[in-house]
């Protein structure tokens, strides 16, 4: 019996040839949001190593909406080609091209990790920013501006256009970031939306900025692609985002027509992360979300073992493995545990001399 790691699923009318695909990880290489030679070596050698889908880092659908000025982009039509033919080489690896469009909110304007991850000054290369309240992301950054219904407009225009451009250049699988912290899980949680109009409030009027945007994005995307969310299911924090409202909100989003969940945590604000991180320590909330709101749904973090994965499977935890440091580290991580688990490998026919 063939493992169920490397068992296709059909997502939509579009199949995964197995249950691995690669997280979103920003990579903050580009040069006015273009791809560059970094993001061909970076893909497309994952998409050799067996990944099902292999999904782009977030991706800014408006300039503002960076996290670094060294993010990637899809917010103009100049982006396309360098996306299309990076789409291009990952298909013709083996791989699903997957994109995730994102808008960092209050997060926008830092330098890059290894340059400090700072807030950056206008002078320094920073810009203004917007959030749903004028609530700063910590004392050290700097004040958004709070989003005005025309803002709101303007950066749900953005994730539609971004979203057809994406279409046009060829991904097959487009991700809502509605996680750790940015624009959209800023909207979500009431630690980052004291908003008194429709799109703040209750849960319901805190969901709507989302749901808004994946019904018009499913709409884009019709059966061209998958469409999945990801979500921080808990901000860690008291009178923060739960695992409930999560729930709550991925039926609402398998109504829409999401076709998965990607299942984070965290974020929000410094330090909203778990006490402990024990390996697979997102998995039983991909659970929860999976058992209770009847959407397939992807696990994230630490997952770094073939077993493990399996496990996961096997007891109905998740429908999808999502790798983010463990691809980092082995690019072949699926060749190598399909080879553990005695599965038929997933490497190009020109590799296949390397596991006979």
């Amino acid at each position: 019996m063939n493992p169920l790691l490397f068992t296709p699923i059909t997502l939509g009318e579009i199949t995964l040839k197995n249950r691995i695909i690669m997280a979103p990880m920003c990579q903050y290489s580009s040069v006015q949001g273009m791809v560059s030679s970094w993001h061909y070596s970076h893909y497309v050698s994952r998409a050799i190593g067996g990944a099902a889908a292999v999904i782009l880092e977030a991706t800014a659908v408006e300039p503002r909406g960076r996290i670094s000025p060294e993010d990637l982009g899809i917010w103009s039509d100049d982006h396309v080609h360098g996306l299309s033919a990076l789409a291009q080489q990952i298909e013709e690896a083996g791989s699903l091209p997957g994109i995730q469009l994102a808008h960092a909110g209050r997060k926008a304007g830092t330098a890059r990790p290894f340059e400090g991850y700072g807030p950056l000054s206008n002078e320094t290369g920073g810009w203004p920013i917007i959030a749903p309240d004028d609530r700063p992301y910590s004392p050290n950054h700097r004040k958004p501006a709070s989003m005005s219904d025309d803002d709101i407009q303007e950066v749900q225009t953005a994730f539609i256009l971004a979203a057809r451009r994406a279409v046009r250049a060829g991904y097959k699988l487009i991700e809502i970031h509605a996680a750790h912290g940015y624009l959209i899980h800023s909207f979500l949680s009431p630690l980052s939306n004291s908003r008194a109009d429709g799109y703040g409030g209750d849960v319901d009027g805190r969901m709507r900025f989302l749901l808004e945007l994946a019904s018009e994005l499913k709409t884009v995307v019709q059966d061209q692609a998958i469409l999945s969310v990801r979500i921080s299911a808990t901000d860690w924090l008291e009178n923060g985002w739960s695992l409930a409202d999560s729930i709550l909100l991925s039926r609402r989003l398998k109504e829409t027509g999401v076709d998965f969940i990607h299942v984070s945590s965290g974020g929000i604000l410094p330090g909203s992360s778990p006490k402990t991180t024990a390996p697979g320590y997102q998995v039983d909330m991909a659970a929860e979300i999976r058992r209770n709101s009847d959407i397939h749904c992807a696990a994230v973090g630490l997952i770094t073992q073939a077993d493990q994965a399996e496990h996961i499977l096997q007891h109905g935890q998740a429908d999808i493995i999502s790798l983010g440091r463990a691809l980092l580290r082995e690019p072949y991580w699926p060749q190598h545990a399909a080879e553990q688990l005695g599965a038929e490998n997933p490497c190009p026919v020109q590799y296949a001399r390397a596991w006979k």
